[in-house]
């Protein structure tokens, strides 16, 4: 059972009068500063300036302007203002999201980076930390948007076989109908939840219209073979829900494994990113599961450039461990909640999972 959905940041606004007959559920801002939850992008502009000089602000004003950036259009951007190149100065780097994160916090927002779960490919974004009422002010997306969007999500997160993207006919077909909780909207005499008309009437057109702004706006995307992924505004702003809802991480980088390549052991739950196994198997001269040692088929690819792990992340006041998980989990050791320090760009604690098999699993 998936816990209530988190309604990513820009999604927050014209939703019904009581948020949970969605499944959302909104959590109190951690800072209590209700003053600040609503601000638009001018406005955090504002705030910071008097801080921050404007090599500071042009990289902020990009990254708000445009939505995540890929790290070569984000480093371009910065060597365009500073004049400093990133891979030649990660310090320097790494001081200017420093400093940007510590002043985006008094705003409740952050500089992240994550990784693309279908290219590898590693994005920079701001994301907003606040999730109360006043924060759901002046989005674009209507109450059935954010349930279809809703909906599509979740049929992802599902799936157990680590595709991470399901088709368009299936995404389509989705019901906005099953996301209203039963029992928790407006109940009719025979103690039947209400559908909202806006639900039942919402039509395949619109559905698909939907579905191109998705796209568009980074929140889902089209993944090689065609199908519909998660994207990668999603992947920054629903980490905590990824997490709280236990969708396996992968085991190279602990990070949310949707797109993933599993054991062929069945009674195995390892699953790790194509990105991550090319790593890992190019570093070591057996090809096999880093927990079950059962023999991988992966042909590490021959005079192909491997993609090294990323590293240039902003420091932080602490940096959780990259290890596996199974062996943290066997030490008693538990990751806190999705916390990100003002300096850091991406946080890899992850959440102790339950483990089970995949056949288990299927029996749920």
């Amino acid at each position: 059972m998936f816990p209530p959905f988190e309604i990513p940041r820009l999604f927050r606004g014209l939703l019904p009068s009581s948020p949970a007959n969605l499944g959302f559920s909104d959590h109190p801002n951690r800072f209590s500063v209700k003053s600040k939850a609503n601000l638009g992008f001018p406005q955090i502009k504002l705030i910071i300036m008097a801080v921050l000089d404007w090599k500071h602000q042009a990289l902020i004003q990009a990254l708000l302007t445009r939505g995540p950036l890929t790290e070569k259009e984000f480093h371009s951007i910065f060597t365009g203002v500073t004049g400093l190149n990133p891979g030649s100065h990660p310090e320097r780097f790494n001081d200017y999201l420093l400093m940007i994160n510590k002043e985006l916090s008094f705003v409740q927002f952050d500089l992240r980076a994550c990784r693309d779960q279908y290219t590898g490919q590693v994005y920079y974004g701001v994301t907003n930390n606040v999730s109360d009422e006043q924060s759901k002010l002046g989005t674009k997306y209507s109450a059935p948007q954010i349930a279809f969007f809703k909906g599509i999500v979740e049929a992802i997160a599902h799936d157990l076989e680590g595709q991470g993207s399901i088709s368009n006919i299936d995404a389509l077909n989705i019901r906005l109908e099953n996301q209203v909780l039963s029992g928790s909207g407006s109940q009719s005499q025979d103690g039947y939840t209400q559908v909202p008309a806006a639900f039942r009437n919402f039509t395949m057109s619109q559905k698909e219209k939907t579905l191109s702004e998705l796209v568009q706006d980074k929140w889902l995307c089209h993944a090689e073979d065609g199908k519909i992924g998660i994207g990668v505004r999603s992947i920054l702003d629903l980490r905590s829900w990824f997490r709280i809802a236990d969708v396996p991480s992968c085991e190279v980088c602990n990070e949310t494994g949707l797109k993933v390549k599993l054991c062929p052991n069945e009674g195995c739950t390892v699953r790790i990113h194509s990105y991550c196994l090319k790593t890992k198997f190019s570093q070591r001269g057996e090809v096999e599961c880093p927990s079950c040692g059962t023999q991988w088929p992966y042909q590490v690819p021959k005079r192909e450039p491997v993609e090294k792990e990323y590293e240039a992340r902003a420091p932080s006041q602490s940096q959780p461990s990259r290890g596996s998980k199974r062996k943290r989990e066997r030490s008693g050791q538990n990751s806190g909640a999705d916390t990100v320090g003002h300096g850091s760009q991406v946080s890899m604690a992850d959440s102790s999972t339950r483990r089970i098999t995949r056949s288990s699993a299927h029996l749920r």
